[in-house]
């Protein structure tokens, strides 16, 4: 057994938690604590490790309240905008996250959302089941083919590059803008487009790929208003990337044909006038929801908890 002393401060699937207790003694939660309730357990008890989620949002008023022998937190995601690790690290302690785990999952479901935003997936099913007994005629409930159209990624990293291997495989044009160009093994083909603005233009569908924060709002109404009429618009990423009343009216008015929504700037209260919209797809930010990949993500905390707790470098430090 590793010693120093750990909570896993969430709620973790079942195989995560046994390896906790087994190799660290962990103290595993029941609740997805926050903050101040981890920070507290972890000063009372002297422990040397915390394993969070996005529920422990740490500030900086927490980081300079961190126990002294406390050497590491450890995000069991890939994103950690829910958390200052600026000043948690100036505090002396090793802030990591879990990159590449959950990167085919995300594909998958950000390729599911556009598919069944494109196919009018909410609005089918809605018919089957209250019941379907009207039949519907050729021009009736007509989606869009997403096999050959032009697909616009933005922030072409490793979940962006699956979600364009993804669309390959449907015959699409990739398109991509990103702060920096690929390397031509890494592009596979893909365009790549510098000034966003002129890419939206282009494309028939847009899928986000990028984190939160220092993007800032990137779409907005004059963003929406640049991509062709009745594009499709998908977001896996953050969103807080998105201005909603934007995005909203954008659905309304036609100049989106739809949208398929993980994620929205407030979770999990999200703006409630996306449910009553036929043409949009959702999902409660759900993208890593899968046996494996949570397992993953909970096993790539712990690996970097063992690490630090060995007096050896973090696998994955922010």
């Amino acid at each position: 057994m590793i010693p120093g002393g750990v909570l896993v401060a969430r709620r973790v699937p079942p195989a995560v938690a046994e390896r906790a207790r087994r190799e660290f003694g962990a103290i595993v939660a029941d609740h997805d604590m926050s903050a101040d309730e981890a920070i507290g357990i972890a000063a009372e008890k002297g422990l040397a490790a915390l394993v969070i989620g996005g529920s422990a949002k740490i500030n900086a008023a927490h980081a300079a309240a961190l126990p002294p022998g406390l050497k590491i937190v450890a995000n069991t995601s890939v994103g950690y905008d829910h958390m200052d690790a600026a000043a948690v690290k100036a505090a002396g302690v090793i802030v990591t996250n879990t990159p590449d785990v959950l990167t085919d999952c995300t594909a998958d479901l950000a390729f599911m959302l556009l598919l069944n935003a494109c196919r009018r997936g909410h609005e089918y099913e809605a018919i089957m089941r209250a019941g379907w007994r009207k039949p519907f005629g050729m021009p009736d409930n007509l989606g869009l083919q997403p096999s050959g159209k032009t697909l616009g990624i933005v922030g072409m990293g490793r979940i962006g590059r699956a979600m364009a291997q993804r669309a390959r495989g449907f015959g699409m044009k990739i398109l991509y803008n990103n702060r920096t160009r690929l390397a031509p093994e890494l592009e596979m083909g893909a365009e790549y487009v510098a000034d966003l603005r002129e890419m939206l233009p282009r494309c028939q569908i847009l899928s986000l790929h990028l984190p939160g924060g220092a993007a800032g709002t990137l779409m907005t109404r004059e963003t929406f208003a640049l991509l062709p009429r009745g594009a499709v618009f998908v977001n896996t990423a953050r969103g807080s990337l998105v201005d909603e009343d934007a995005l909203i009216d954008a659905l309304k008015s036609g100049q989106l044909f739809a949208a398929g929504l993980d994620v929205f700037r407030q979770e999990p209260a999200f703006d409630l006038r996306f449910a009553e919209l036929p043409n949009v797809f959702l999902t409660p930010h759900v993208a890593s929801a899968t046996v494996e990949t949570r397992d993953a993500m909970g096993f790539k905390a712990l690996d970097n908890v063992a690490a630090v707790l060995r007096g050896q470098p973090p696998v994955d430090p922010v």
